[in-house]
C-alpha cells in the first residue's frame, strides 16, 4: 500500500516549484528589446557600421596600405560610381584595390570607398570618445550634487576656488608671476581653512576671518546653477568658437564636443540619485560605515545608470553629426585625415558634376545617426518599467 501521508508533502513542492525557469537580466533585456524593431534596425546597422569602420581601420591606415585614401590621380578625377580604371595612365600602385571606384573619385582622383571607410573609423572614434569624456563629467558631477546637495560652501572655500582656477589660467596663459601668486596664495588659503577646523582659534582672528567660514550655498545649487549656464550657451557655436581658437587636430575635436555635452547626464544623473539615496539599501549602507564614495559608485550608480546609457546612445550620434559640421565648414579634423565632413564639403562644388561626391556621404551620416537615435529610444523603452510594454 502506498503511503497516502506523503503526498501532501510532494504535491506542496511541486506547487513551490516555479512553472517557468528563471530568466536572467540580460533575457529579460533582450526580449523586450527584440519587440522594438526599429531598436533592433538600429542596433544592426550600428554593429555593421562598427565593423566597416574597424575594416577600414586596417584597411587603410599604416605606411603601405591596402587602400589608400590619400593617393592622388589627377588623370581620373571625377569619375562615376563602379567606374573601370584606366591601367594604361596609372602606375601599379595606384590602381585600386578592388579593381574598380565603388564609389567614385573626387576632384583629385582620389578613391571615394577608400576615404569613407577612413572617415568611419574617425566618425566612430569622435563618437565614442567624446560621449565618453561627456558621460563622466556628467556622472561625476551630478553624482556629486545628488548625494551631497544638502552640504553647504562657506565664502572662504568659493574664494580659494576662484583664486586657483585664477593661477591655474594666467599660468596656462604663459602670465608665471601673477598665476604664482595665486596658486600659493589659494594653497595658504586652504591650509589656513583646513588648520582653523581642526584647532581652536584666538578670538581676534575668529572676529577678523570669521566671514570665510560663513556658509554661501549649497553643493546642489553650486553644480545645478553651472549646468544652466553652460546650457545657456548655443553648443555648435560654442564648439566653433573653441575650434577655432585651438589648434586643428582630432584629439582637440573629440574633448571640445565632450566638453560642451556633459549637462544633460549631469541632470539625469542628480535626477536619479535625489530619489536613490533616500532608499533603504543607502541607509543601511551608510548604517554599516560605508564610505560616501563608495556608496555612490558601487551601490547608487549602478541603479542609475539606465537613463545616462540612452542619453550616450544619442549622444554619439550628435558627436558624429557634430565632427561631420565642423569638417563641412572646414574647423573639423584636419588633412589628411578623410571624414566624411570634409568629403561632403569637398563635393558641394561639384554638386551637378559629381553629385555622388554629396549623396554618399550625406546617406551614410543619415544611417548612422538614425539608427544611434533608434536604438536609444529602444533602450529608453527597456530600461524605463513606466514605458515597458506589457503582453
Amino acid at each position: 500500500m502506498t503511503d497516502v501521508s506523503k503526498q501532501p508533502a510532494a504535491n506542496d513542492r511541486a506547487l513551490d516549484e516555479p512553472s517557468t525557469p528563471k530568466s536572467s537580466q540580460w533575457q529579460l533585456f533582450w526580449s523586450q528589446l527584440q519587440k522594438n524593431r526599429l531598436a533592433i534596425w538600429g542596433l544592426v546597422t550600428f554593429v555593421i557600421f562598427f565593423v566597416i569602420a574597424l575594416g577600414g581601420l586596417l584597411l587603410t591606415s599604416g605606411t603601405n596600405p591596402v587602400m589608400n585614401p590619400a593617393m592622388v590621380r589627377l588623370q581620373e578625377k571625377l569619375r562615376p560610381p563602379l567606374a573601370e580604371p584606366n591601367i594604361e595612365t596609372l602606375k601599379p600602385a595606384e590602381i585600386p584595390a578592388t579593381g574598380v571606384y565603388l564609389l567614385g573619385t573626387d576632384d583629385l582622383g582620389r578613391d571615394v570607398f577608400a576615404r569613407m571607410l577612413q572617415g568611419a573609423w574617425v566618425s566612430l572614434t569622435v563618437g565614442f570618445v567624446a560621449v565618453g569624456i561627456s558621460v563622466l563629467i556628467g556622472i561625476f558631477l551630478g553624482g556629486i550634487a545628488g548625494y551631497f546637495g544638502d552640504r553647504q560652501i562657506r565664502i572662504g572655500h568659493l574664494m580659494l576656488t576662484a583664486l586657483l582656477i585664477i593661477g591655474i589660467s594666467l599660468t596656462m596663459a604663459g602670465i608665471y608671476r601673477w598665476g604664482a601668486v595665486c596658486l600659493a596664495s589659494g594653497l595658504l588659503g586652504v591650509f589656513y581653512l583646513n588648520l582653523s577646523g581642526k584647532v581652536t582659534v584666538k578670538s581676534g582672528n575668529q572676529r577678523n576671518y570669521g566671514w570665510l567660514r560663513k556658509k554661501a550655498l549649497s553643493v546642489d545649487t553650486l553644480i545645478m546653477r553651472f549646468v544652466d549656464i553652460m546650457l545657456c550657451f548655443p553648443s555648435f557655436f560654442l564648439i566653433l568658437t573653441v575650434v577655432a581658437i585651438l589648434p586643428a587636430s582630432i584629439y582637440n575635436i573629440m574633448i571640445v564636443i565632450g566638453l560642451t555635452s556633459w549637462m544633460v547626464s549631469a541632470r539625469l544623473v542628480r535626477a536619479e540619485f535625489l530619489s536613490i539615496r533616500e532608499q533603504d539599501f543607502v541607509a543601511a549602507a551608510r548604517a554599516l560605515g560605508v564610505g560616501n564614495f563608495r556608496i555612490i559608485f558601487r551601490h547608487m550608480m549602478p541603479n542609475a545608470i539606465g537613463p545616462v546609457l540612452v542619453s550616450a546612445t544619442i549622444g554619439i550620434a550628435y558627436a558624429i553629426l557634430t565632427e561631420a559640421a565642423l569638417s563641412f565648414l572646414g574647423f573639423g579634423v584636419p588633412p589628411p585625415h578623410a571624414t566624411w565632413g570634409n568629403i561632403l564639403s569637398d563635393g558641394r562644388r561639384f554638386i551637378f558634376d559629381a553629385p555622388w561626391l554629396t549623396f554618399i556621404p550625406g546617406l551614410a551620416i543619415l544611417l548612422v545617426v538614425l539608427s544611434f537615435n533608434l536604438f536609444g529610444e529602444g533602450l529608453r523603452d527597456v530600461l524605463n518599467p513606466k514605458l515597458r510594454e506589457r503582453p
